[in-house]
């Protein structure tokens, strides 16, 4: 029996190793988009320095593992297997949960998972043994739920905090430095940089120093006693520090953004390790003491001894490190994580990837409502001041940024400060949720969310926080589940369930193929906007355009056959799937002119100008032969979906002949947009003029017999919409084929 608990344990581990990867590719990556964002250093430079961080984020992480052992259950009235039980189905439902968002690309947070992880693994079990009533205890027995309820209040409520005071204190720096903040440098930023580097030391040491292995009792009562006199012999020597550096023409806020990133890489370590490696650490030391005991019953060993203090070996948390450091420097999920974050921080317009909402609406007009009555009782003069500090045309970014050293200095000092003040009151604060809501809270102060982005933007944070709240519910749920099957199952159904985990895991991460056509035009869209060559750029956007055209028409044309054979064959099913997909497109070709007309604006002015026309006409094109396509899937699916009486088989052979022309010729389109050679567009004027005939005189037909037989009125009309939209369409592809040829070739 005992070998079976020893391959629960070296399950766990591995499972730790996983999830520790599968977590810094979500959760570490918080640490680094600020630098990344500000382009402030090599790739590489940062890598160095978040390692650094890590490692010593890692030797603070210890007390931090009293979460796991003792923080969300009672140790002492849970058996052996209980616990491993309870460990198990933490880590697989984690593992699983934490890949899935991942592939997604949304930044979720592994403090949240780990937490309700273990409430819904532990309140299965204590369900089961209040069930059982043997012994009496009620939940608060078995639950440590004052602890639990601190841990979740201070998860959600850093929400609300770090958004604050991410905004208020972006605010604040903006109107000290304002956006053009190289000017007038003299003697502020040698006051800021020595109250953001004073601060860090303060909240990473002090506060930190009491969970060092090294530190003896003696040592940490003088720190406590002279905690005053040090911070403000801090503040002295690096304001003094700074202000050299600034005299020496170095870039203090380059120097703020690469300590901040080396503050909240420990911080993380310190905080969010645990989640991690707490778990199977909890596992470990379990099988440790059951062996210990020499016990020969694992439902009978009581795990008391988790009560007492965490001491972890060192060696498993600079293993972590590493495996931690490797995950962040190659792991493309991390990337994409990244993406999200600041793309919904940009200072200006960029990549829009989420719709929006209706909620999103209410809110921005709420907001735009609250702004104008603030507005309108400031004095006229404060007014013109503070607009004048956030004169955004003056801004100075780094080739490539999102945003400017300022606002990265701030999203990494005030991160850092509040994860760390988490650490330092054993608060399992989310890193993924402060650093996020810092850089949501700085990016609105910083008018980054104009009239034209904030709904789309508002959208994407309130997607991110629902996936929040989601991965809460799920957790909890999963863990639940599977620590009941494993209690019903026993040891056969808990292998069953971690071979399972193993298996999901290793197939998710082999059948993870991002999609190839949407990945490929971001790509393609950052090269663009990265190209500082002109006849580079244009290039490239011409290729991108026509690539869009391309997989745009040809998603058209399977529309249009999919809803007429469906009319024709009365599938419903293929009407409704289609409905739903374009539903979807209209977000996605919406997104896909934004990013084309920010690609347009990098080519040469007069050129862009000469372009735009075009562009727009044939976007203009691609609209309505979207449009057409709805108002035919509409009235279609809505009529088979109603079990109306079928097209005549008269009307379907006429319609199908002139269908599979049009069918035809965009695919012609199409083939032309794919490998080039536009002037060959000319020689299909003809044919779509044709088809334009031919659908009037199946128009004119059909209203005839409206006129003279007696025919089913209800699909009559339908089919005449058929007709009408059909022949619109093959107008537009006439249109949409001349705009792309003078788009092209000019």
């Amino acid at each position: 029996m005992d070998f079976i608990f020893l391959g629960f344990v070296i399950f766990l581990f591995v499972l730790a190793v996983s999830d520790l990867w599968v977590g810094v590719s979500n959760d570490a990556v918080n640490f680094l988009n600020s630098a990344i964002g500000s382009k402030v250093a090599r790739f590489r430079t940062i890598i160095i320095i978040a390692a650094a961080g890590v490692f010593f984020g890692a030797i603070m992480s210890n007390g931090m593992m009293d979460i796991a052992r003792h923080g969300i259950f009672r140790p002492e009235q849970f058996d052996f297997q209980t616990i491993m039980y309870i460990c198990l189905a933490v880590m697989v439902t984690d593992i699983i949960l934490l890949d899935v968002f991942n592939s997604l690309g949304m930044p979720t947070s592994t403090t949240v998972s780990m937490v309700f992880e273990l409430l819904g693994a532990t309140f299965a079990f204590s369900m089961i043994r209040i069930a059982a009533g043997e012994d009496g205890l009620g939940f608060a027995d078995y639950m440590n739920t004052e602890k639990a309820l601190s841990v979740i209040m201070a998860i959600f409520v850093s929400v609300a905090l770090a958004f604050f005071f991410g905004l208020l204190i972006q605010y604040l720096s903006r109107l000290l430095f304002t956006f053009n903040y190289k000017r007038n440098l003299t003697w502020k930023i040698g006051i800021f940089g020595g109250i953001a580097a004073t601060a860090i030391i303060y909240f990473l040491l002090i506060k930190g120093a009491k969970d060092l292995s090294f530190m003896t009792p003696e040592v940490k009562g003088w720190i406590s006693a002279h905690t005053w006199e040090l911070l403000g012999a801090c503040l002295v020597f690096f304001t003094i520090l700074m202000q050299i550096l600034h005299f020496c023409k170095v870039n203090v806020f380059k120097v703020v953004v690469l300590i901040g990133t080396f503050a909240l890489a420990t911080a993380f370590a310190g905080n969010d390790l645990v989640n991690f490696i707490g778990v199977p650490l909890t596992g470990y030391d379990a099988y440790l003491d059951y062996m210990a005991s020499g016990s020969t019953d694992p439902t009978s060993h009581m795990m008391g001894i988790l009560n007492e203090p965490a001491k972890t070996p060192m060696i498993f948390l600079f293993l972590a490190g590493i495996v931690m450091v490797i995950a962040l420097a190659t792991s493309k999920k991390a990337h994409n994580v990244t993406k999200t974050e600041i793309n919904l921080a940009k200072q200006d317009e960029g990549d829009e990837m989420f719709g929006s909402s209706k909620v999103a609406r209410s809110i921005v007009r709420w907001s735009n409502s609250m702004a104008t009555g603030l507005i309108a009782i400031t004095p006229p003069r404060v007014r013109t001041w503070i607009n004048k500090r956030f004169d955004s045309t003056q801004i100075e970014i780094e080739d490539g940024a999102s945003y400017d050293l300022v606002r990265a200095s701030v999203n990494l000092v005030v991160a850092s400060l509040l994860i760390a003040l988490g650490t330092s009151l054993k608060l399992p604060l989310s890193t993924t949720y402060v650093t996020f809501m810092v850089a949501m809270g700085s990016s609105l102060a910083d008018r980054a969310w104009s009239r034209e982005s904030a709904v789309f933007r508002v959208t994407g944070v309130l997607s991110v926080i629902g996936g929040w709240f989601v991965t809460a519910g799920v957790a909890f749920t999963s863990a639940f589940i599977i620590a009941l099957l494993m209690h019903f199952g026993g040891n056969v159904v808990a292998i069953i369930i971690v071979i399972a985990g193993l298996v999901a895991l290793i197939h998710n991460n082999i059948g993870v193929k991002q999609k190839n056509d949407e990945i490929n035009g971001d790509k393609d869209f950052r090269a663009i906007l990265a190209c500082k060559d002109a006849s580079k750029t244009w290039e490239l956007l011409s290729r991108y355009v026509a690539d869009n055209e391309s997989r745009f028409l040809l998603g058209i044309a399977e529309h249009y056959r999919k809803i007429t054979d469906g009319l024709i064959d009365e599938n419903v099913k293929v009407l409704r799937k289609t409905s739903n997909e374009l539903k979807q497109e209209k977000t996605r070709l919406k997104n896909l002119r934004r990013k084309e007309t920010l690609a347009l604006r990098h080519i040469d002015n007069e050129e862009g100008l000469r372009k735009s026309a075009w562009f727009h006409q044939v976007f203009n094109n691609m609209d309505q032969l979207y449009y057409s396509i709805r108002r035919i899937c509409e009235p279609v699916y809505e009529h088979v979906d109603n079990n109306f009486s079928p097209l005549p088989e008269q009307y379907a052979a006429e319609f199908t002949a002139s269908r599979d022309k049009v069918i035809e010729i965009i695919g012609k389109i199409s083939e032309v947009c794919s490998n080039g050679g536009y002037e060959r567009l000319r020689e299909y004027d003809a044919e779509i003029a044709s088809l334009q005939t031919e659908f009037s005189d199946l128009r004119k037909s059909l209203m005839a017999d409206i006129q003279s037989k007696n025919v089913n009125l209800t699909v009559a009309y339908l089919y005449l919409n058929l007709l009408q939209e059909s022949e619109q369409m093959t107008i537009e592809l006439q249109q949409m084929s001349r705009a792309s040829r003078k788009f092209q070739q000019g």
